[in-house]
């Protein structure tokens, strides 16, 4: 009786929020998910009958041939979500240690989240600046002696840029782990004759699984949905799943099977997330060791 009644006492708090969800995501999902079997009309409206068409030309299947064109944008973006948040870890991990143990860490926080003051796609084009054949960097290595390098557009001005977007959403994150830390559990592991490798597995990788997730999860996502990157720094040649979405709720005014292709995305990473989800929690921590 007592847990009920705490309930309704939230509820009216929960309300609000639970309205919000509703109004704007859960709803917007529906309308897109049955979207997604109706078909493109006159002048790109959408409209019946209900058919698995648009599924079907995603997985190349509505021709008389095979053709895996959608699957490999697909891939491509899933591979690009995933180099950049193996990266991403690689160097924010340690930074994140290093913002936590830092006598100036609100110095090195700012710095952190400073880039969100500038607009998006101002950042997007400053790595154009950078990366372009007269640009910043070619500058630099000409006066020392190198040739200058073609990384405008290119696949790795792309991944650049993006790793470089979404670094802080995964020191954020960390760092919010890594400063509640109880660094006895370390002294303790070192007591017990582990070595500094085993001691950091046993005792503090553990305490920071939470934000480490999180911020994996903050990074990867929006990574494979990306588009605004890819274009600018591409020049239209680097297509991933984002740029078809886009295109087809734009130009192509096909908002059918942009529905589809949004809904294909979100089921593969949904998909992901729950066997990573489940992996994990069978494997443990000792075993991943």
């Amino acid at each position: 009786m007592g847990s009920r009644g705490d309930w309704k006492k939230l509820l009216p708090t929960a309300l609000p929020g639970a309205a919000w969800l509703v109004a704007f995501m859960l709803l917007p999902s529906l309308f897109v998910f049955y979207a997604s079997f109706l078909q493109r009309g006159a002048n790109g409206w959408i409209s019946g009958p209900l058919t698995l068409s648009n599924y079907l030309r995603f997985l190349g299947l509505d021709g008389e041939s095979f053709d895996p064109l959608y699957l490999k944008i697909l891939w491509r973006s899933l591979l690009l979500g995933g180099v950049t948040t193996a990266v991403v870890v690689l160097l924010g991990y340690p930074f994140a240690f290093f913002i936590a143990l830092s006598k100036r860490k609100n110095l090195l926080l700012l710095l952190v989240v400073l880039p969100f003051w500038t607009n998006f796609l101002i950042r997007v084009y400053a790595w154009i600046v950078i990366f372009q054949r007269r640009g910043v960097l070619n500058a630099f290595l000409a006066s020392v002696g190198f040739n200058p390098l073609h990384l405008y557009p290119s696949w790795t001005a792309v991944y650049v840029a993006t790793v470089y977007t979404y670094l802080p959403f995964l020191i954020l994150p960390l760092y919010a782990s890594v400063e509640k830390i109880d660094w006895t559990l370390l002294e303790a592991a070192y007591d017990l004759g582990a070595g500094r490798l085993r001691g950091f597995f046993h005792a503090i990788l553990p305490q920071t699984i939470a934000g480490l997730v999180s911020g994996v999860m903050l990074v990867f996502i929006p990574a494979v949905g990306t588009f605004v990157i890819s274009d600018l720094l591409g020049a239209g040649k680097t297509v991933l799943i984002g740029n078809v979405i886009q295109q087809q709720f734009g130009s192509s005014r096909d908002w059918a099977f942009g529905s589809a292709a949004a809904f294909v995305l979100m089921a593969v990473v949904l998909l992901g997330l729950w066997i990573y989800a489940r992996w994990a929690g069978e494997k443990g921590l000792e075993d991943l060791l």
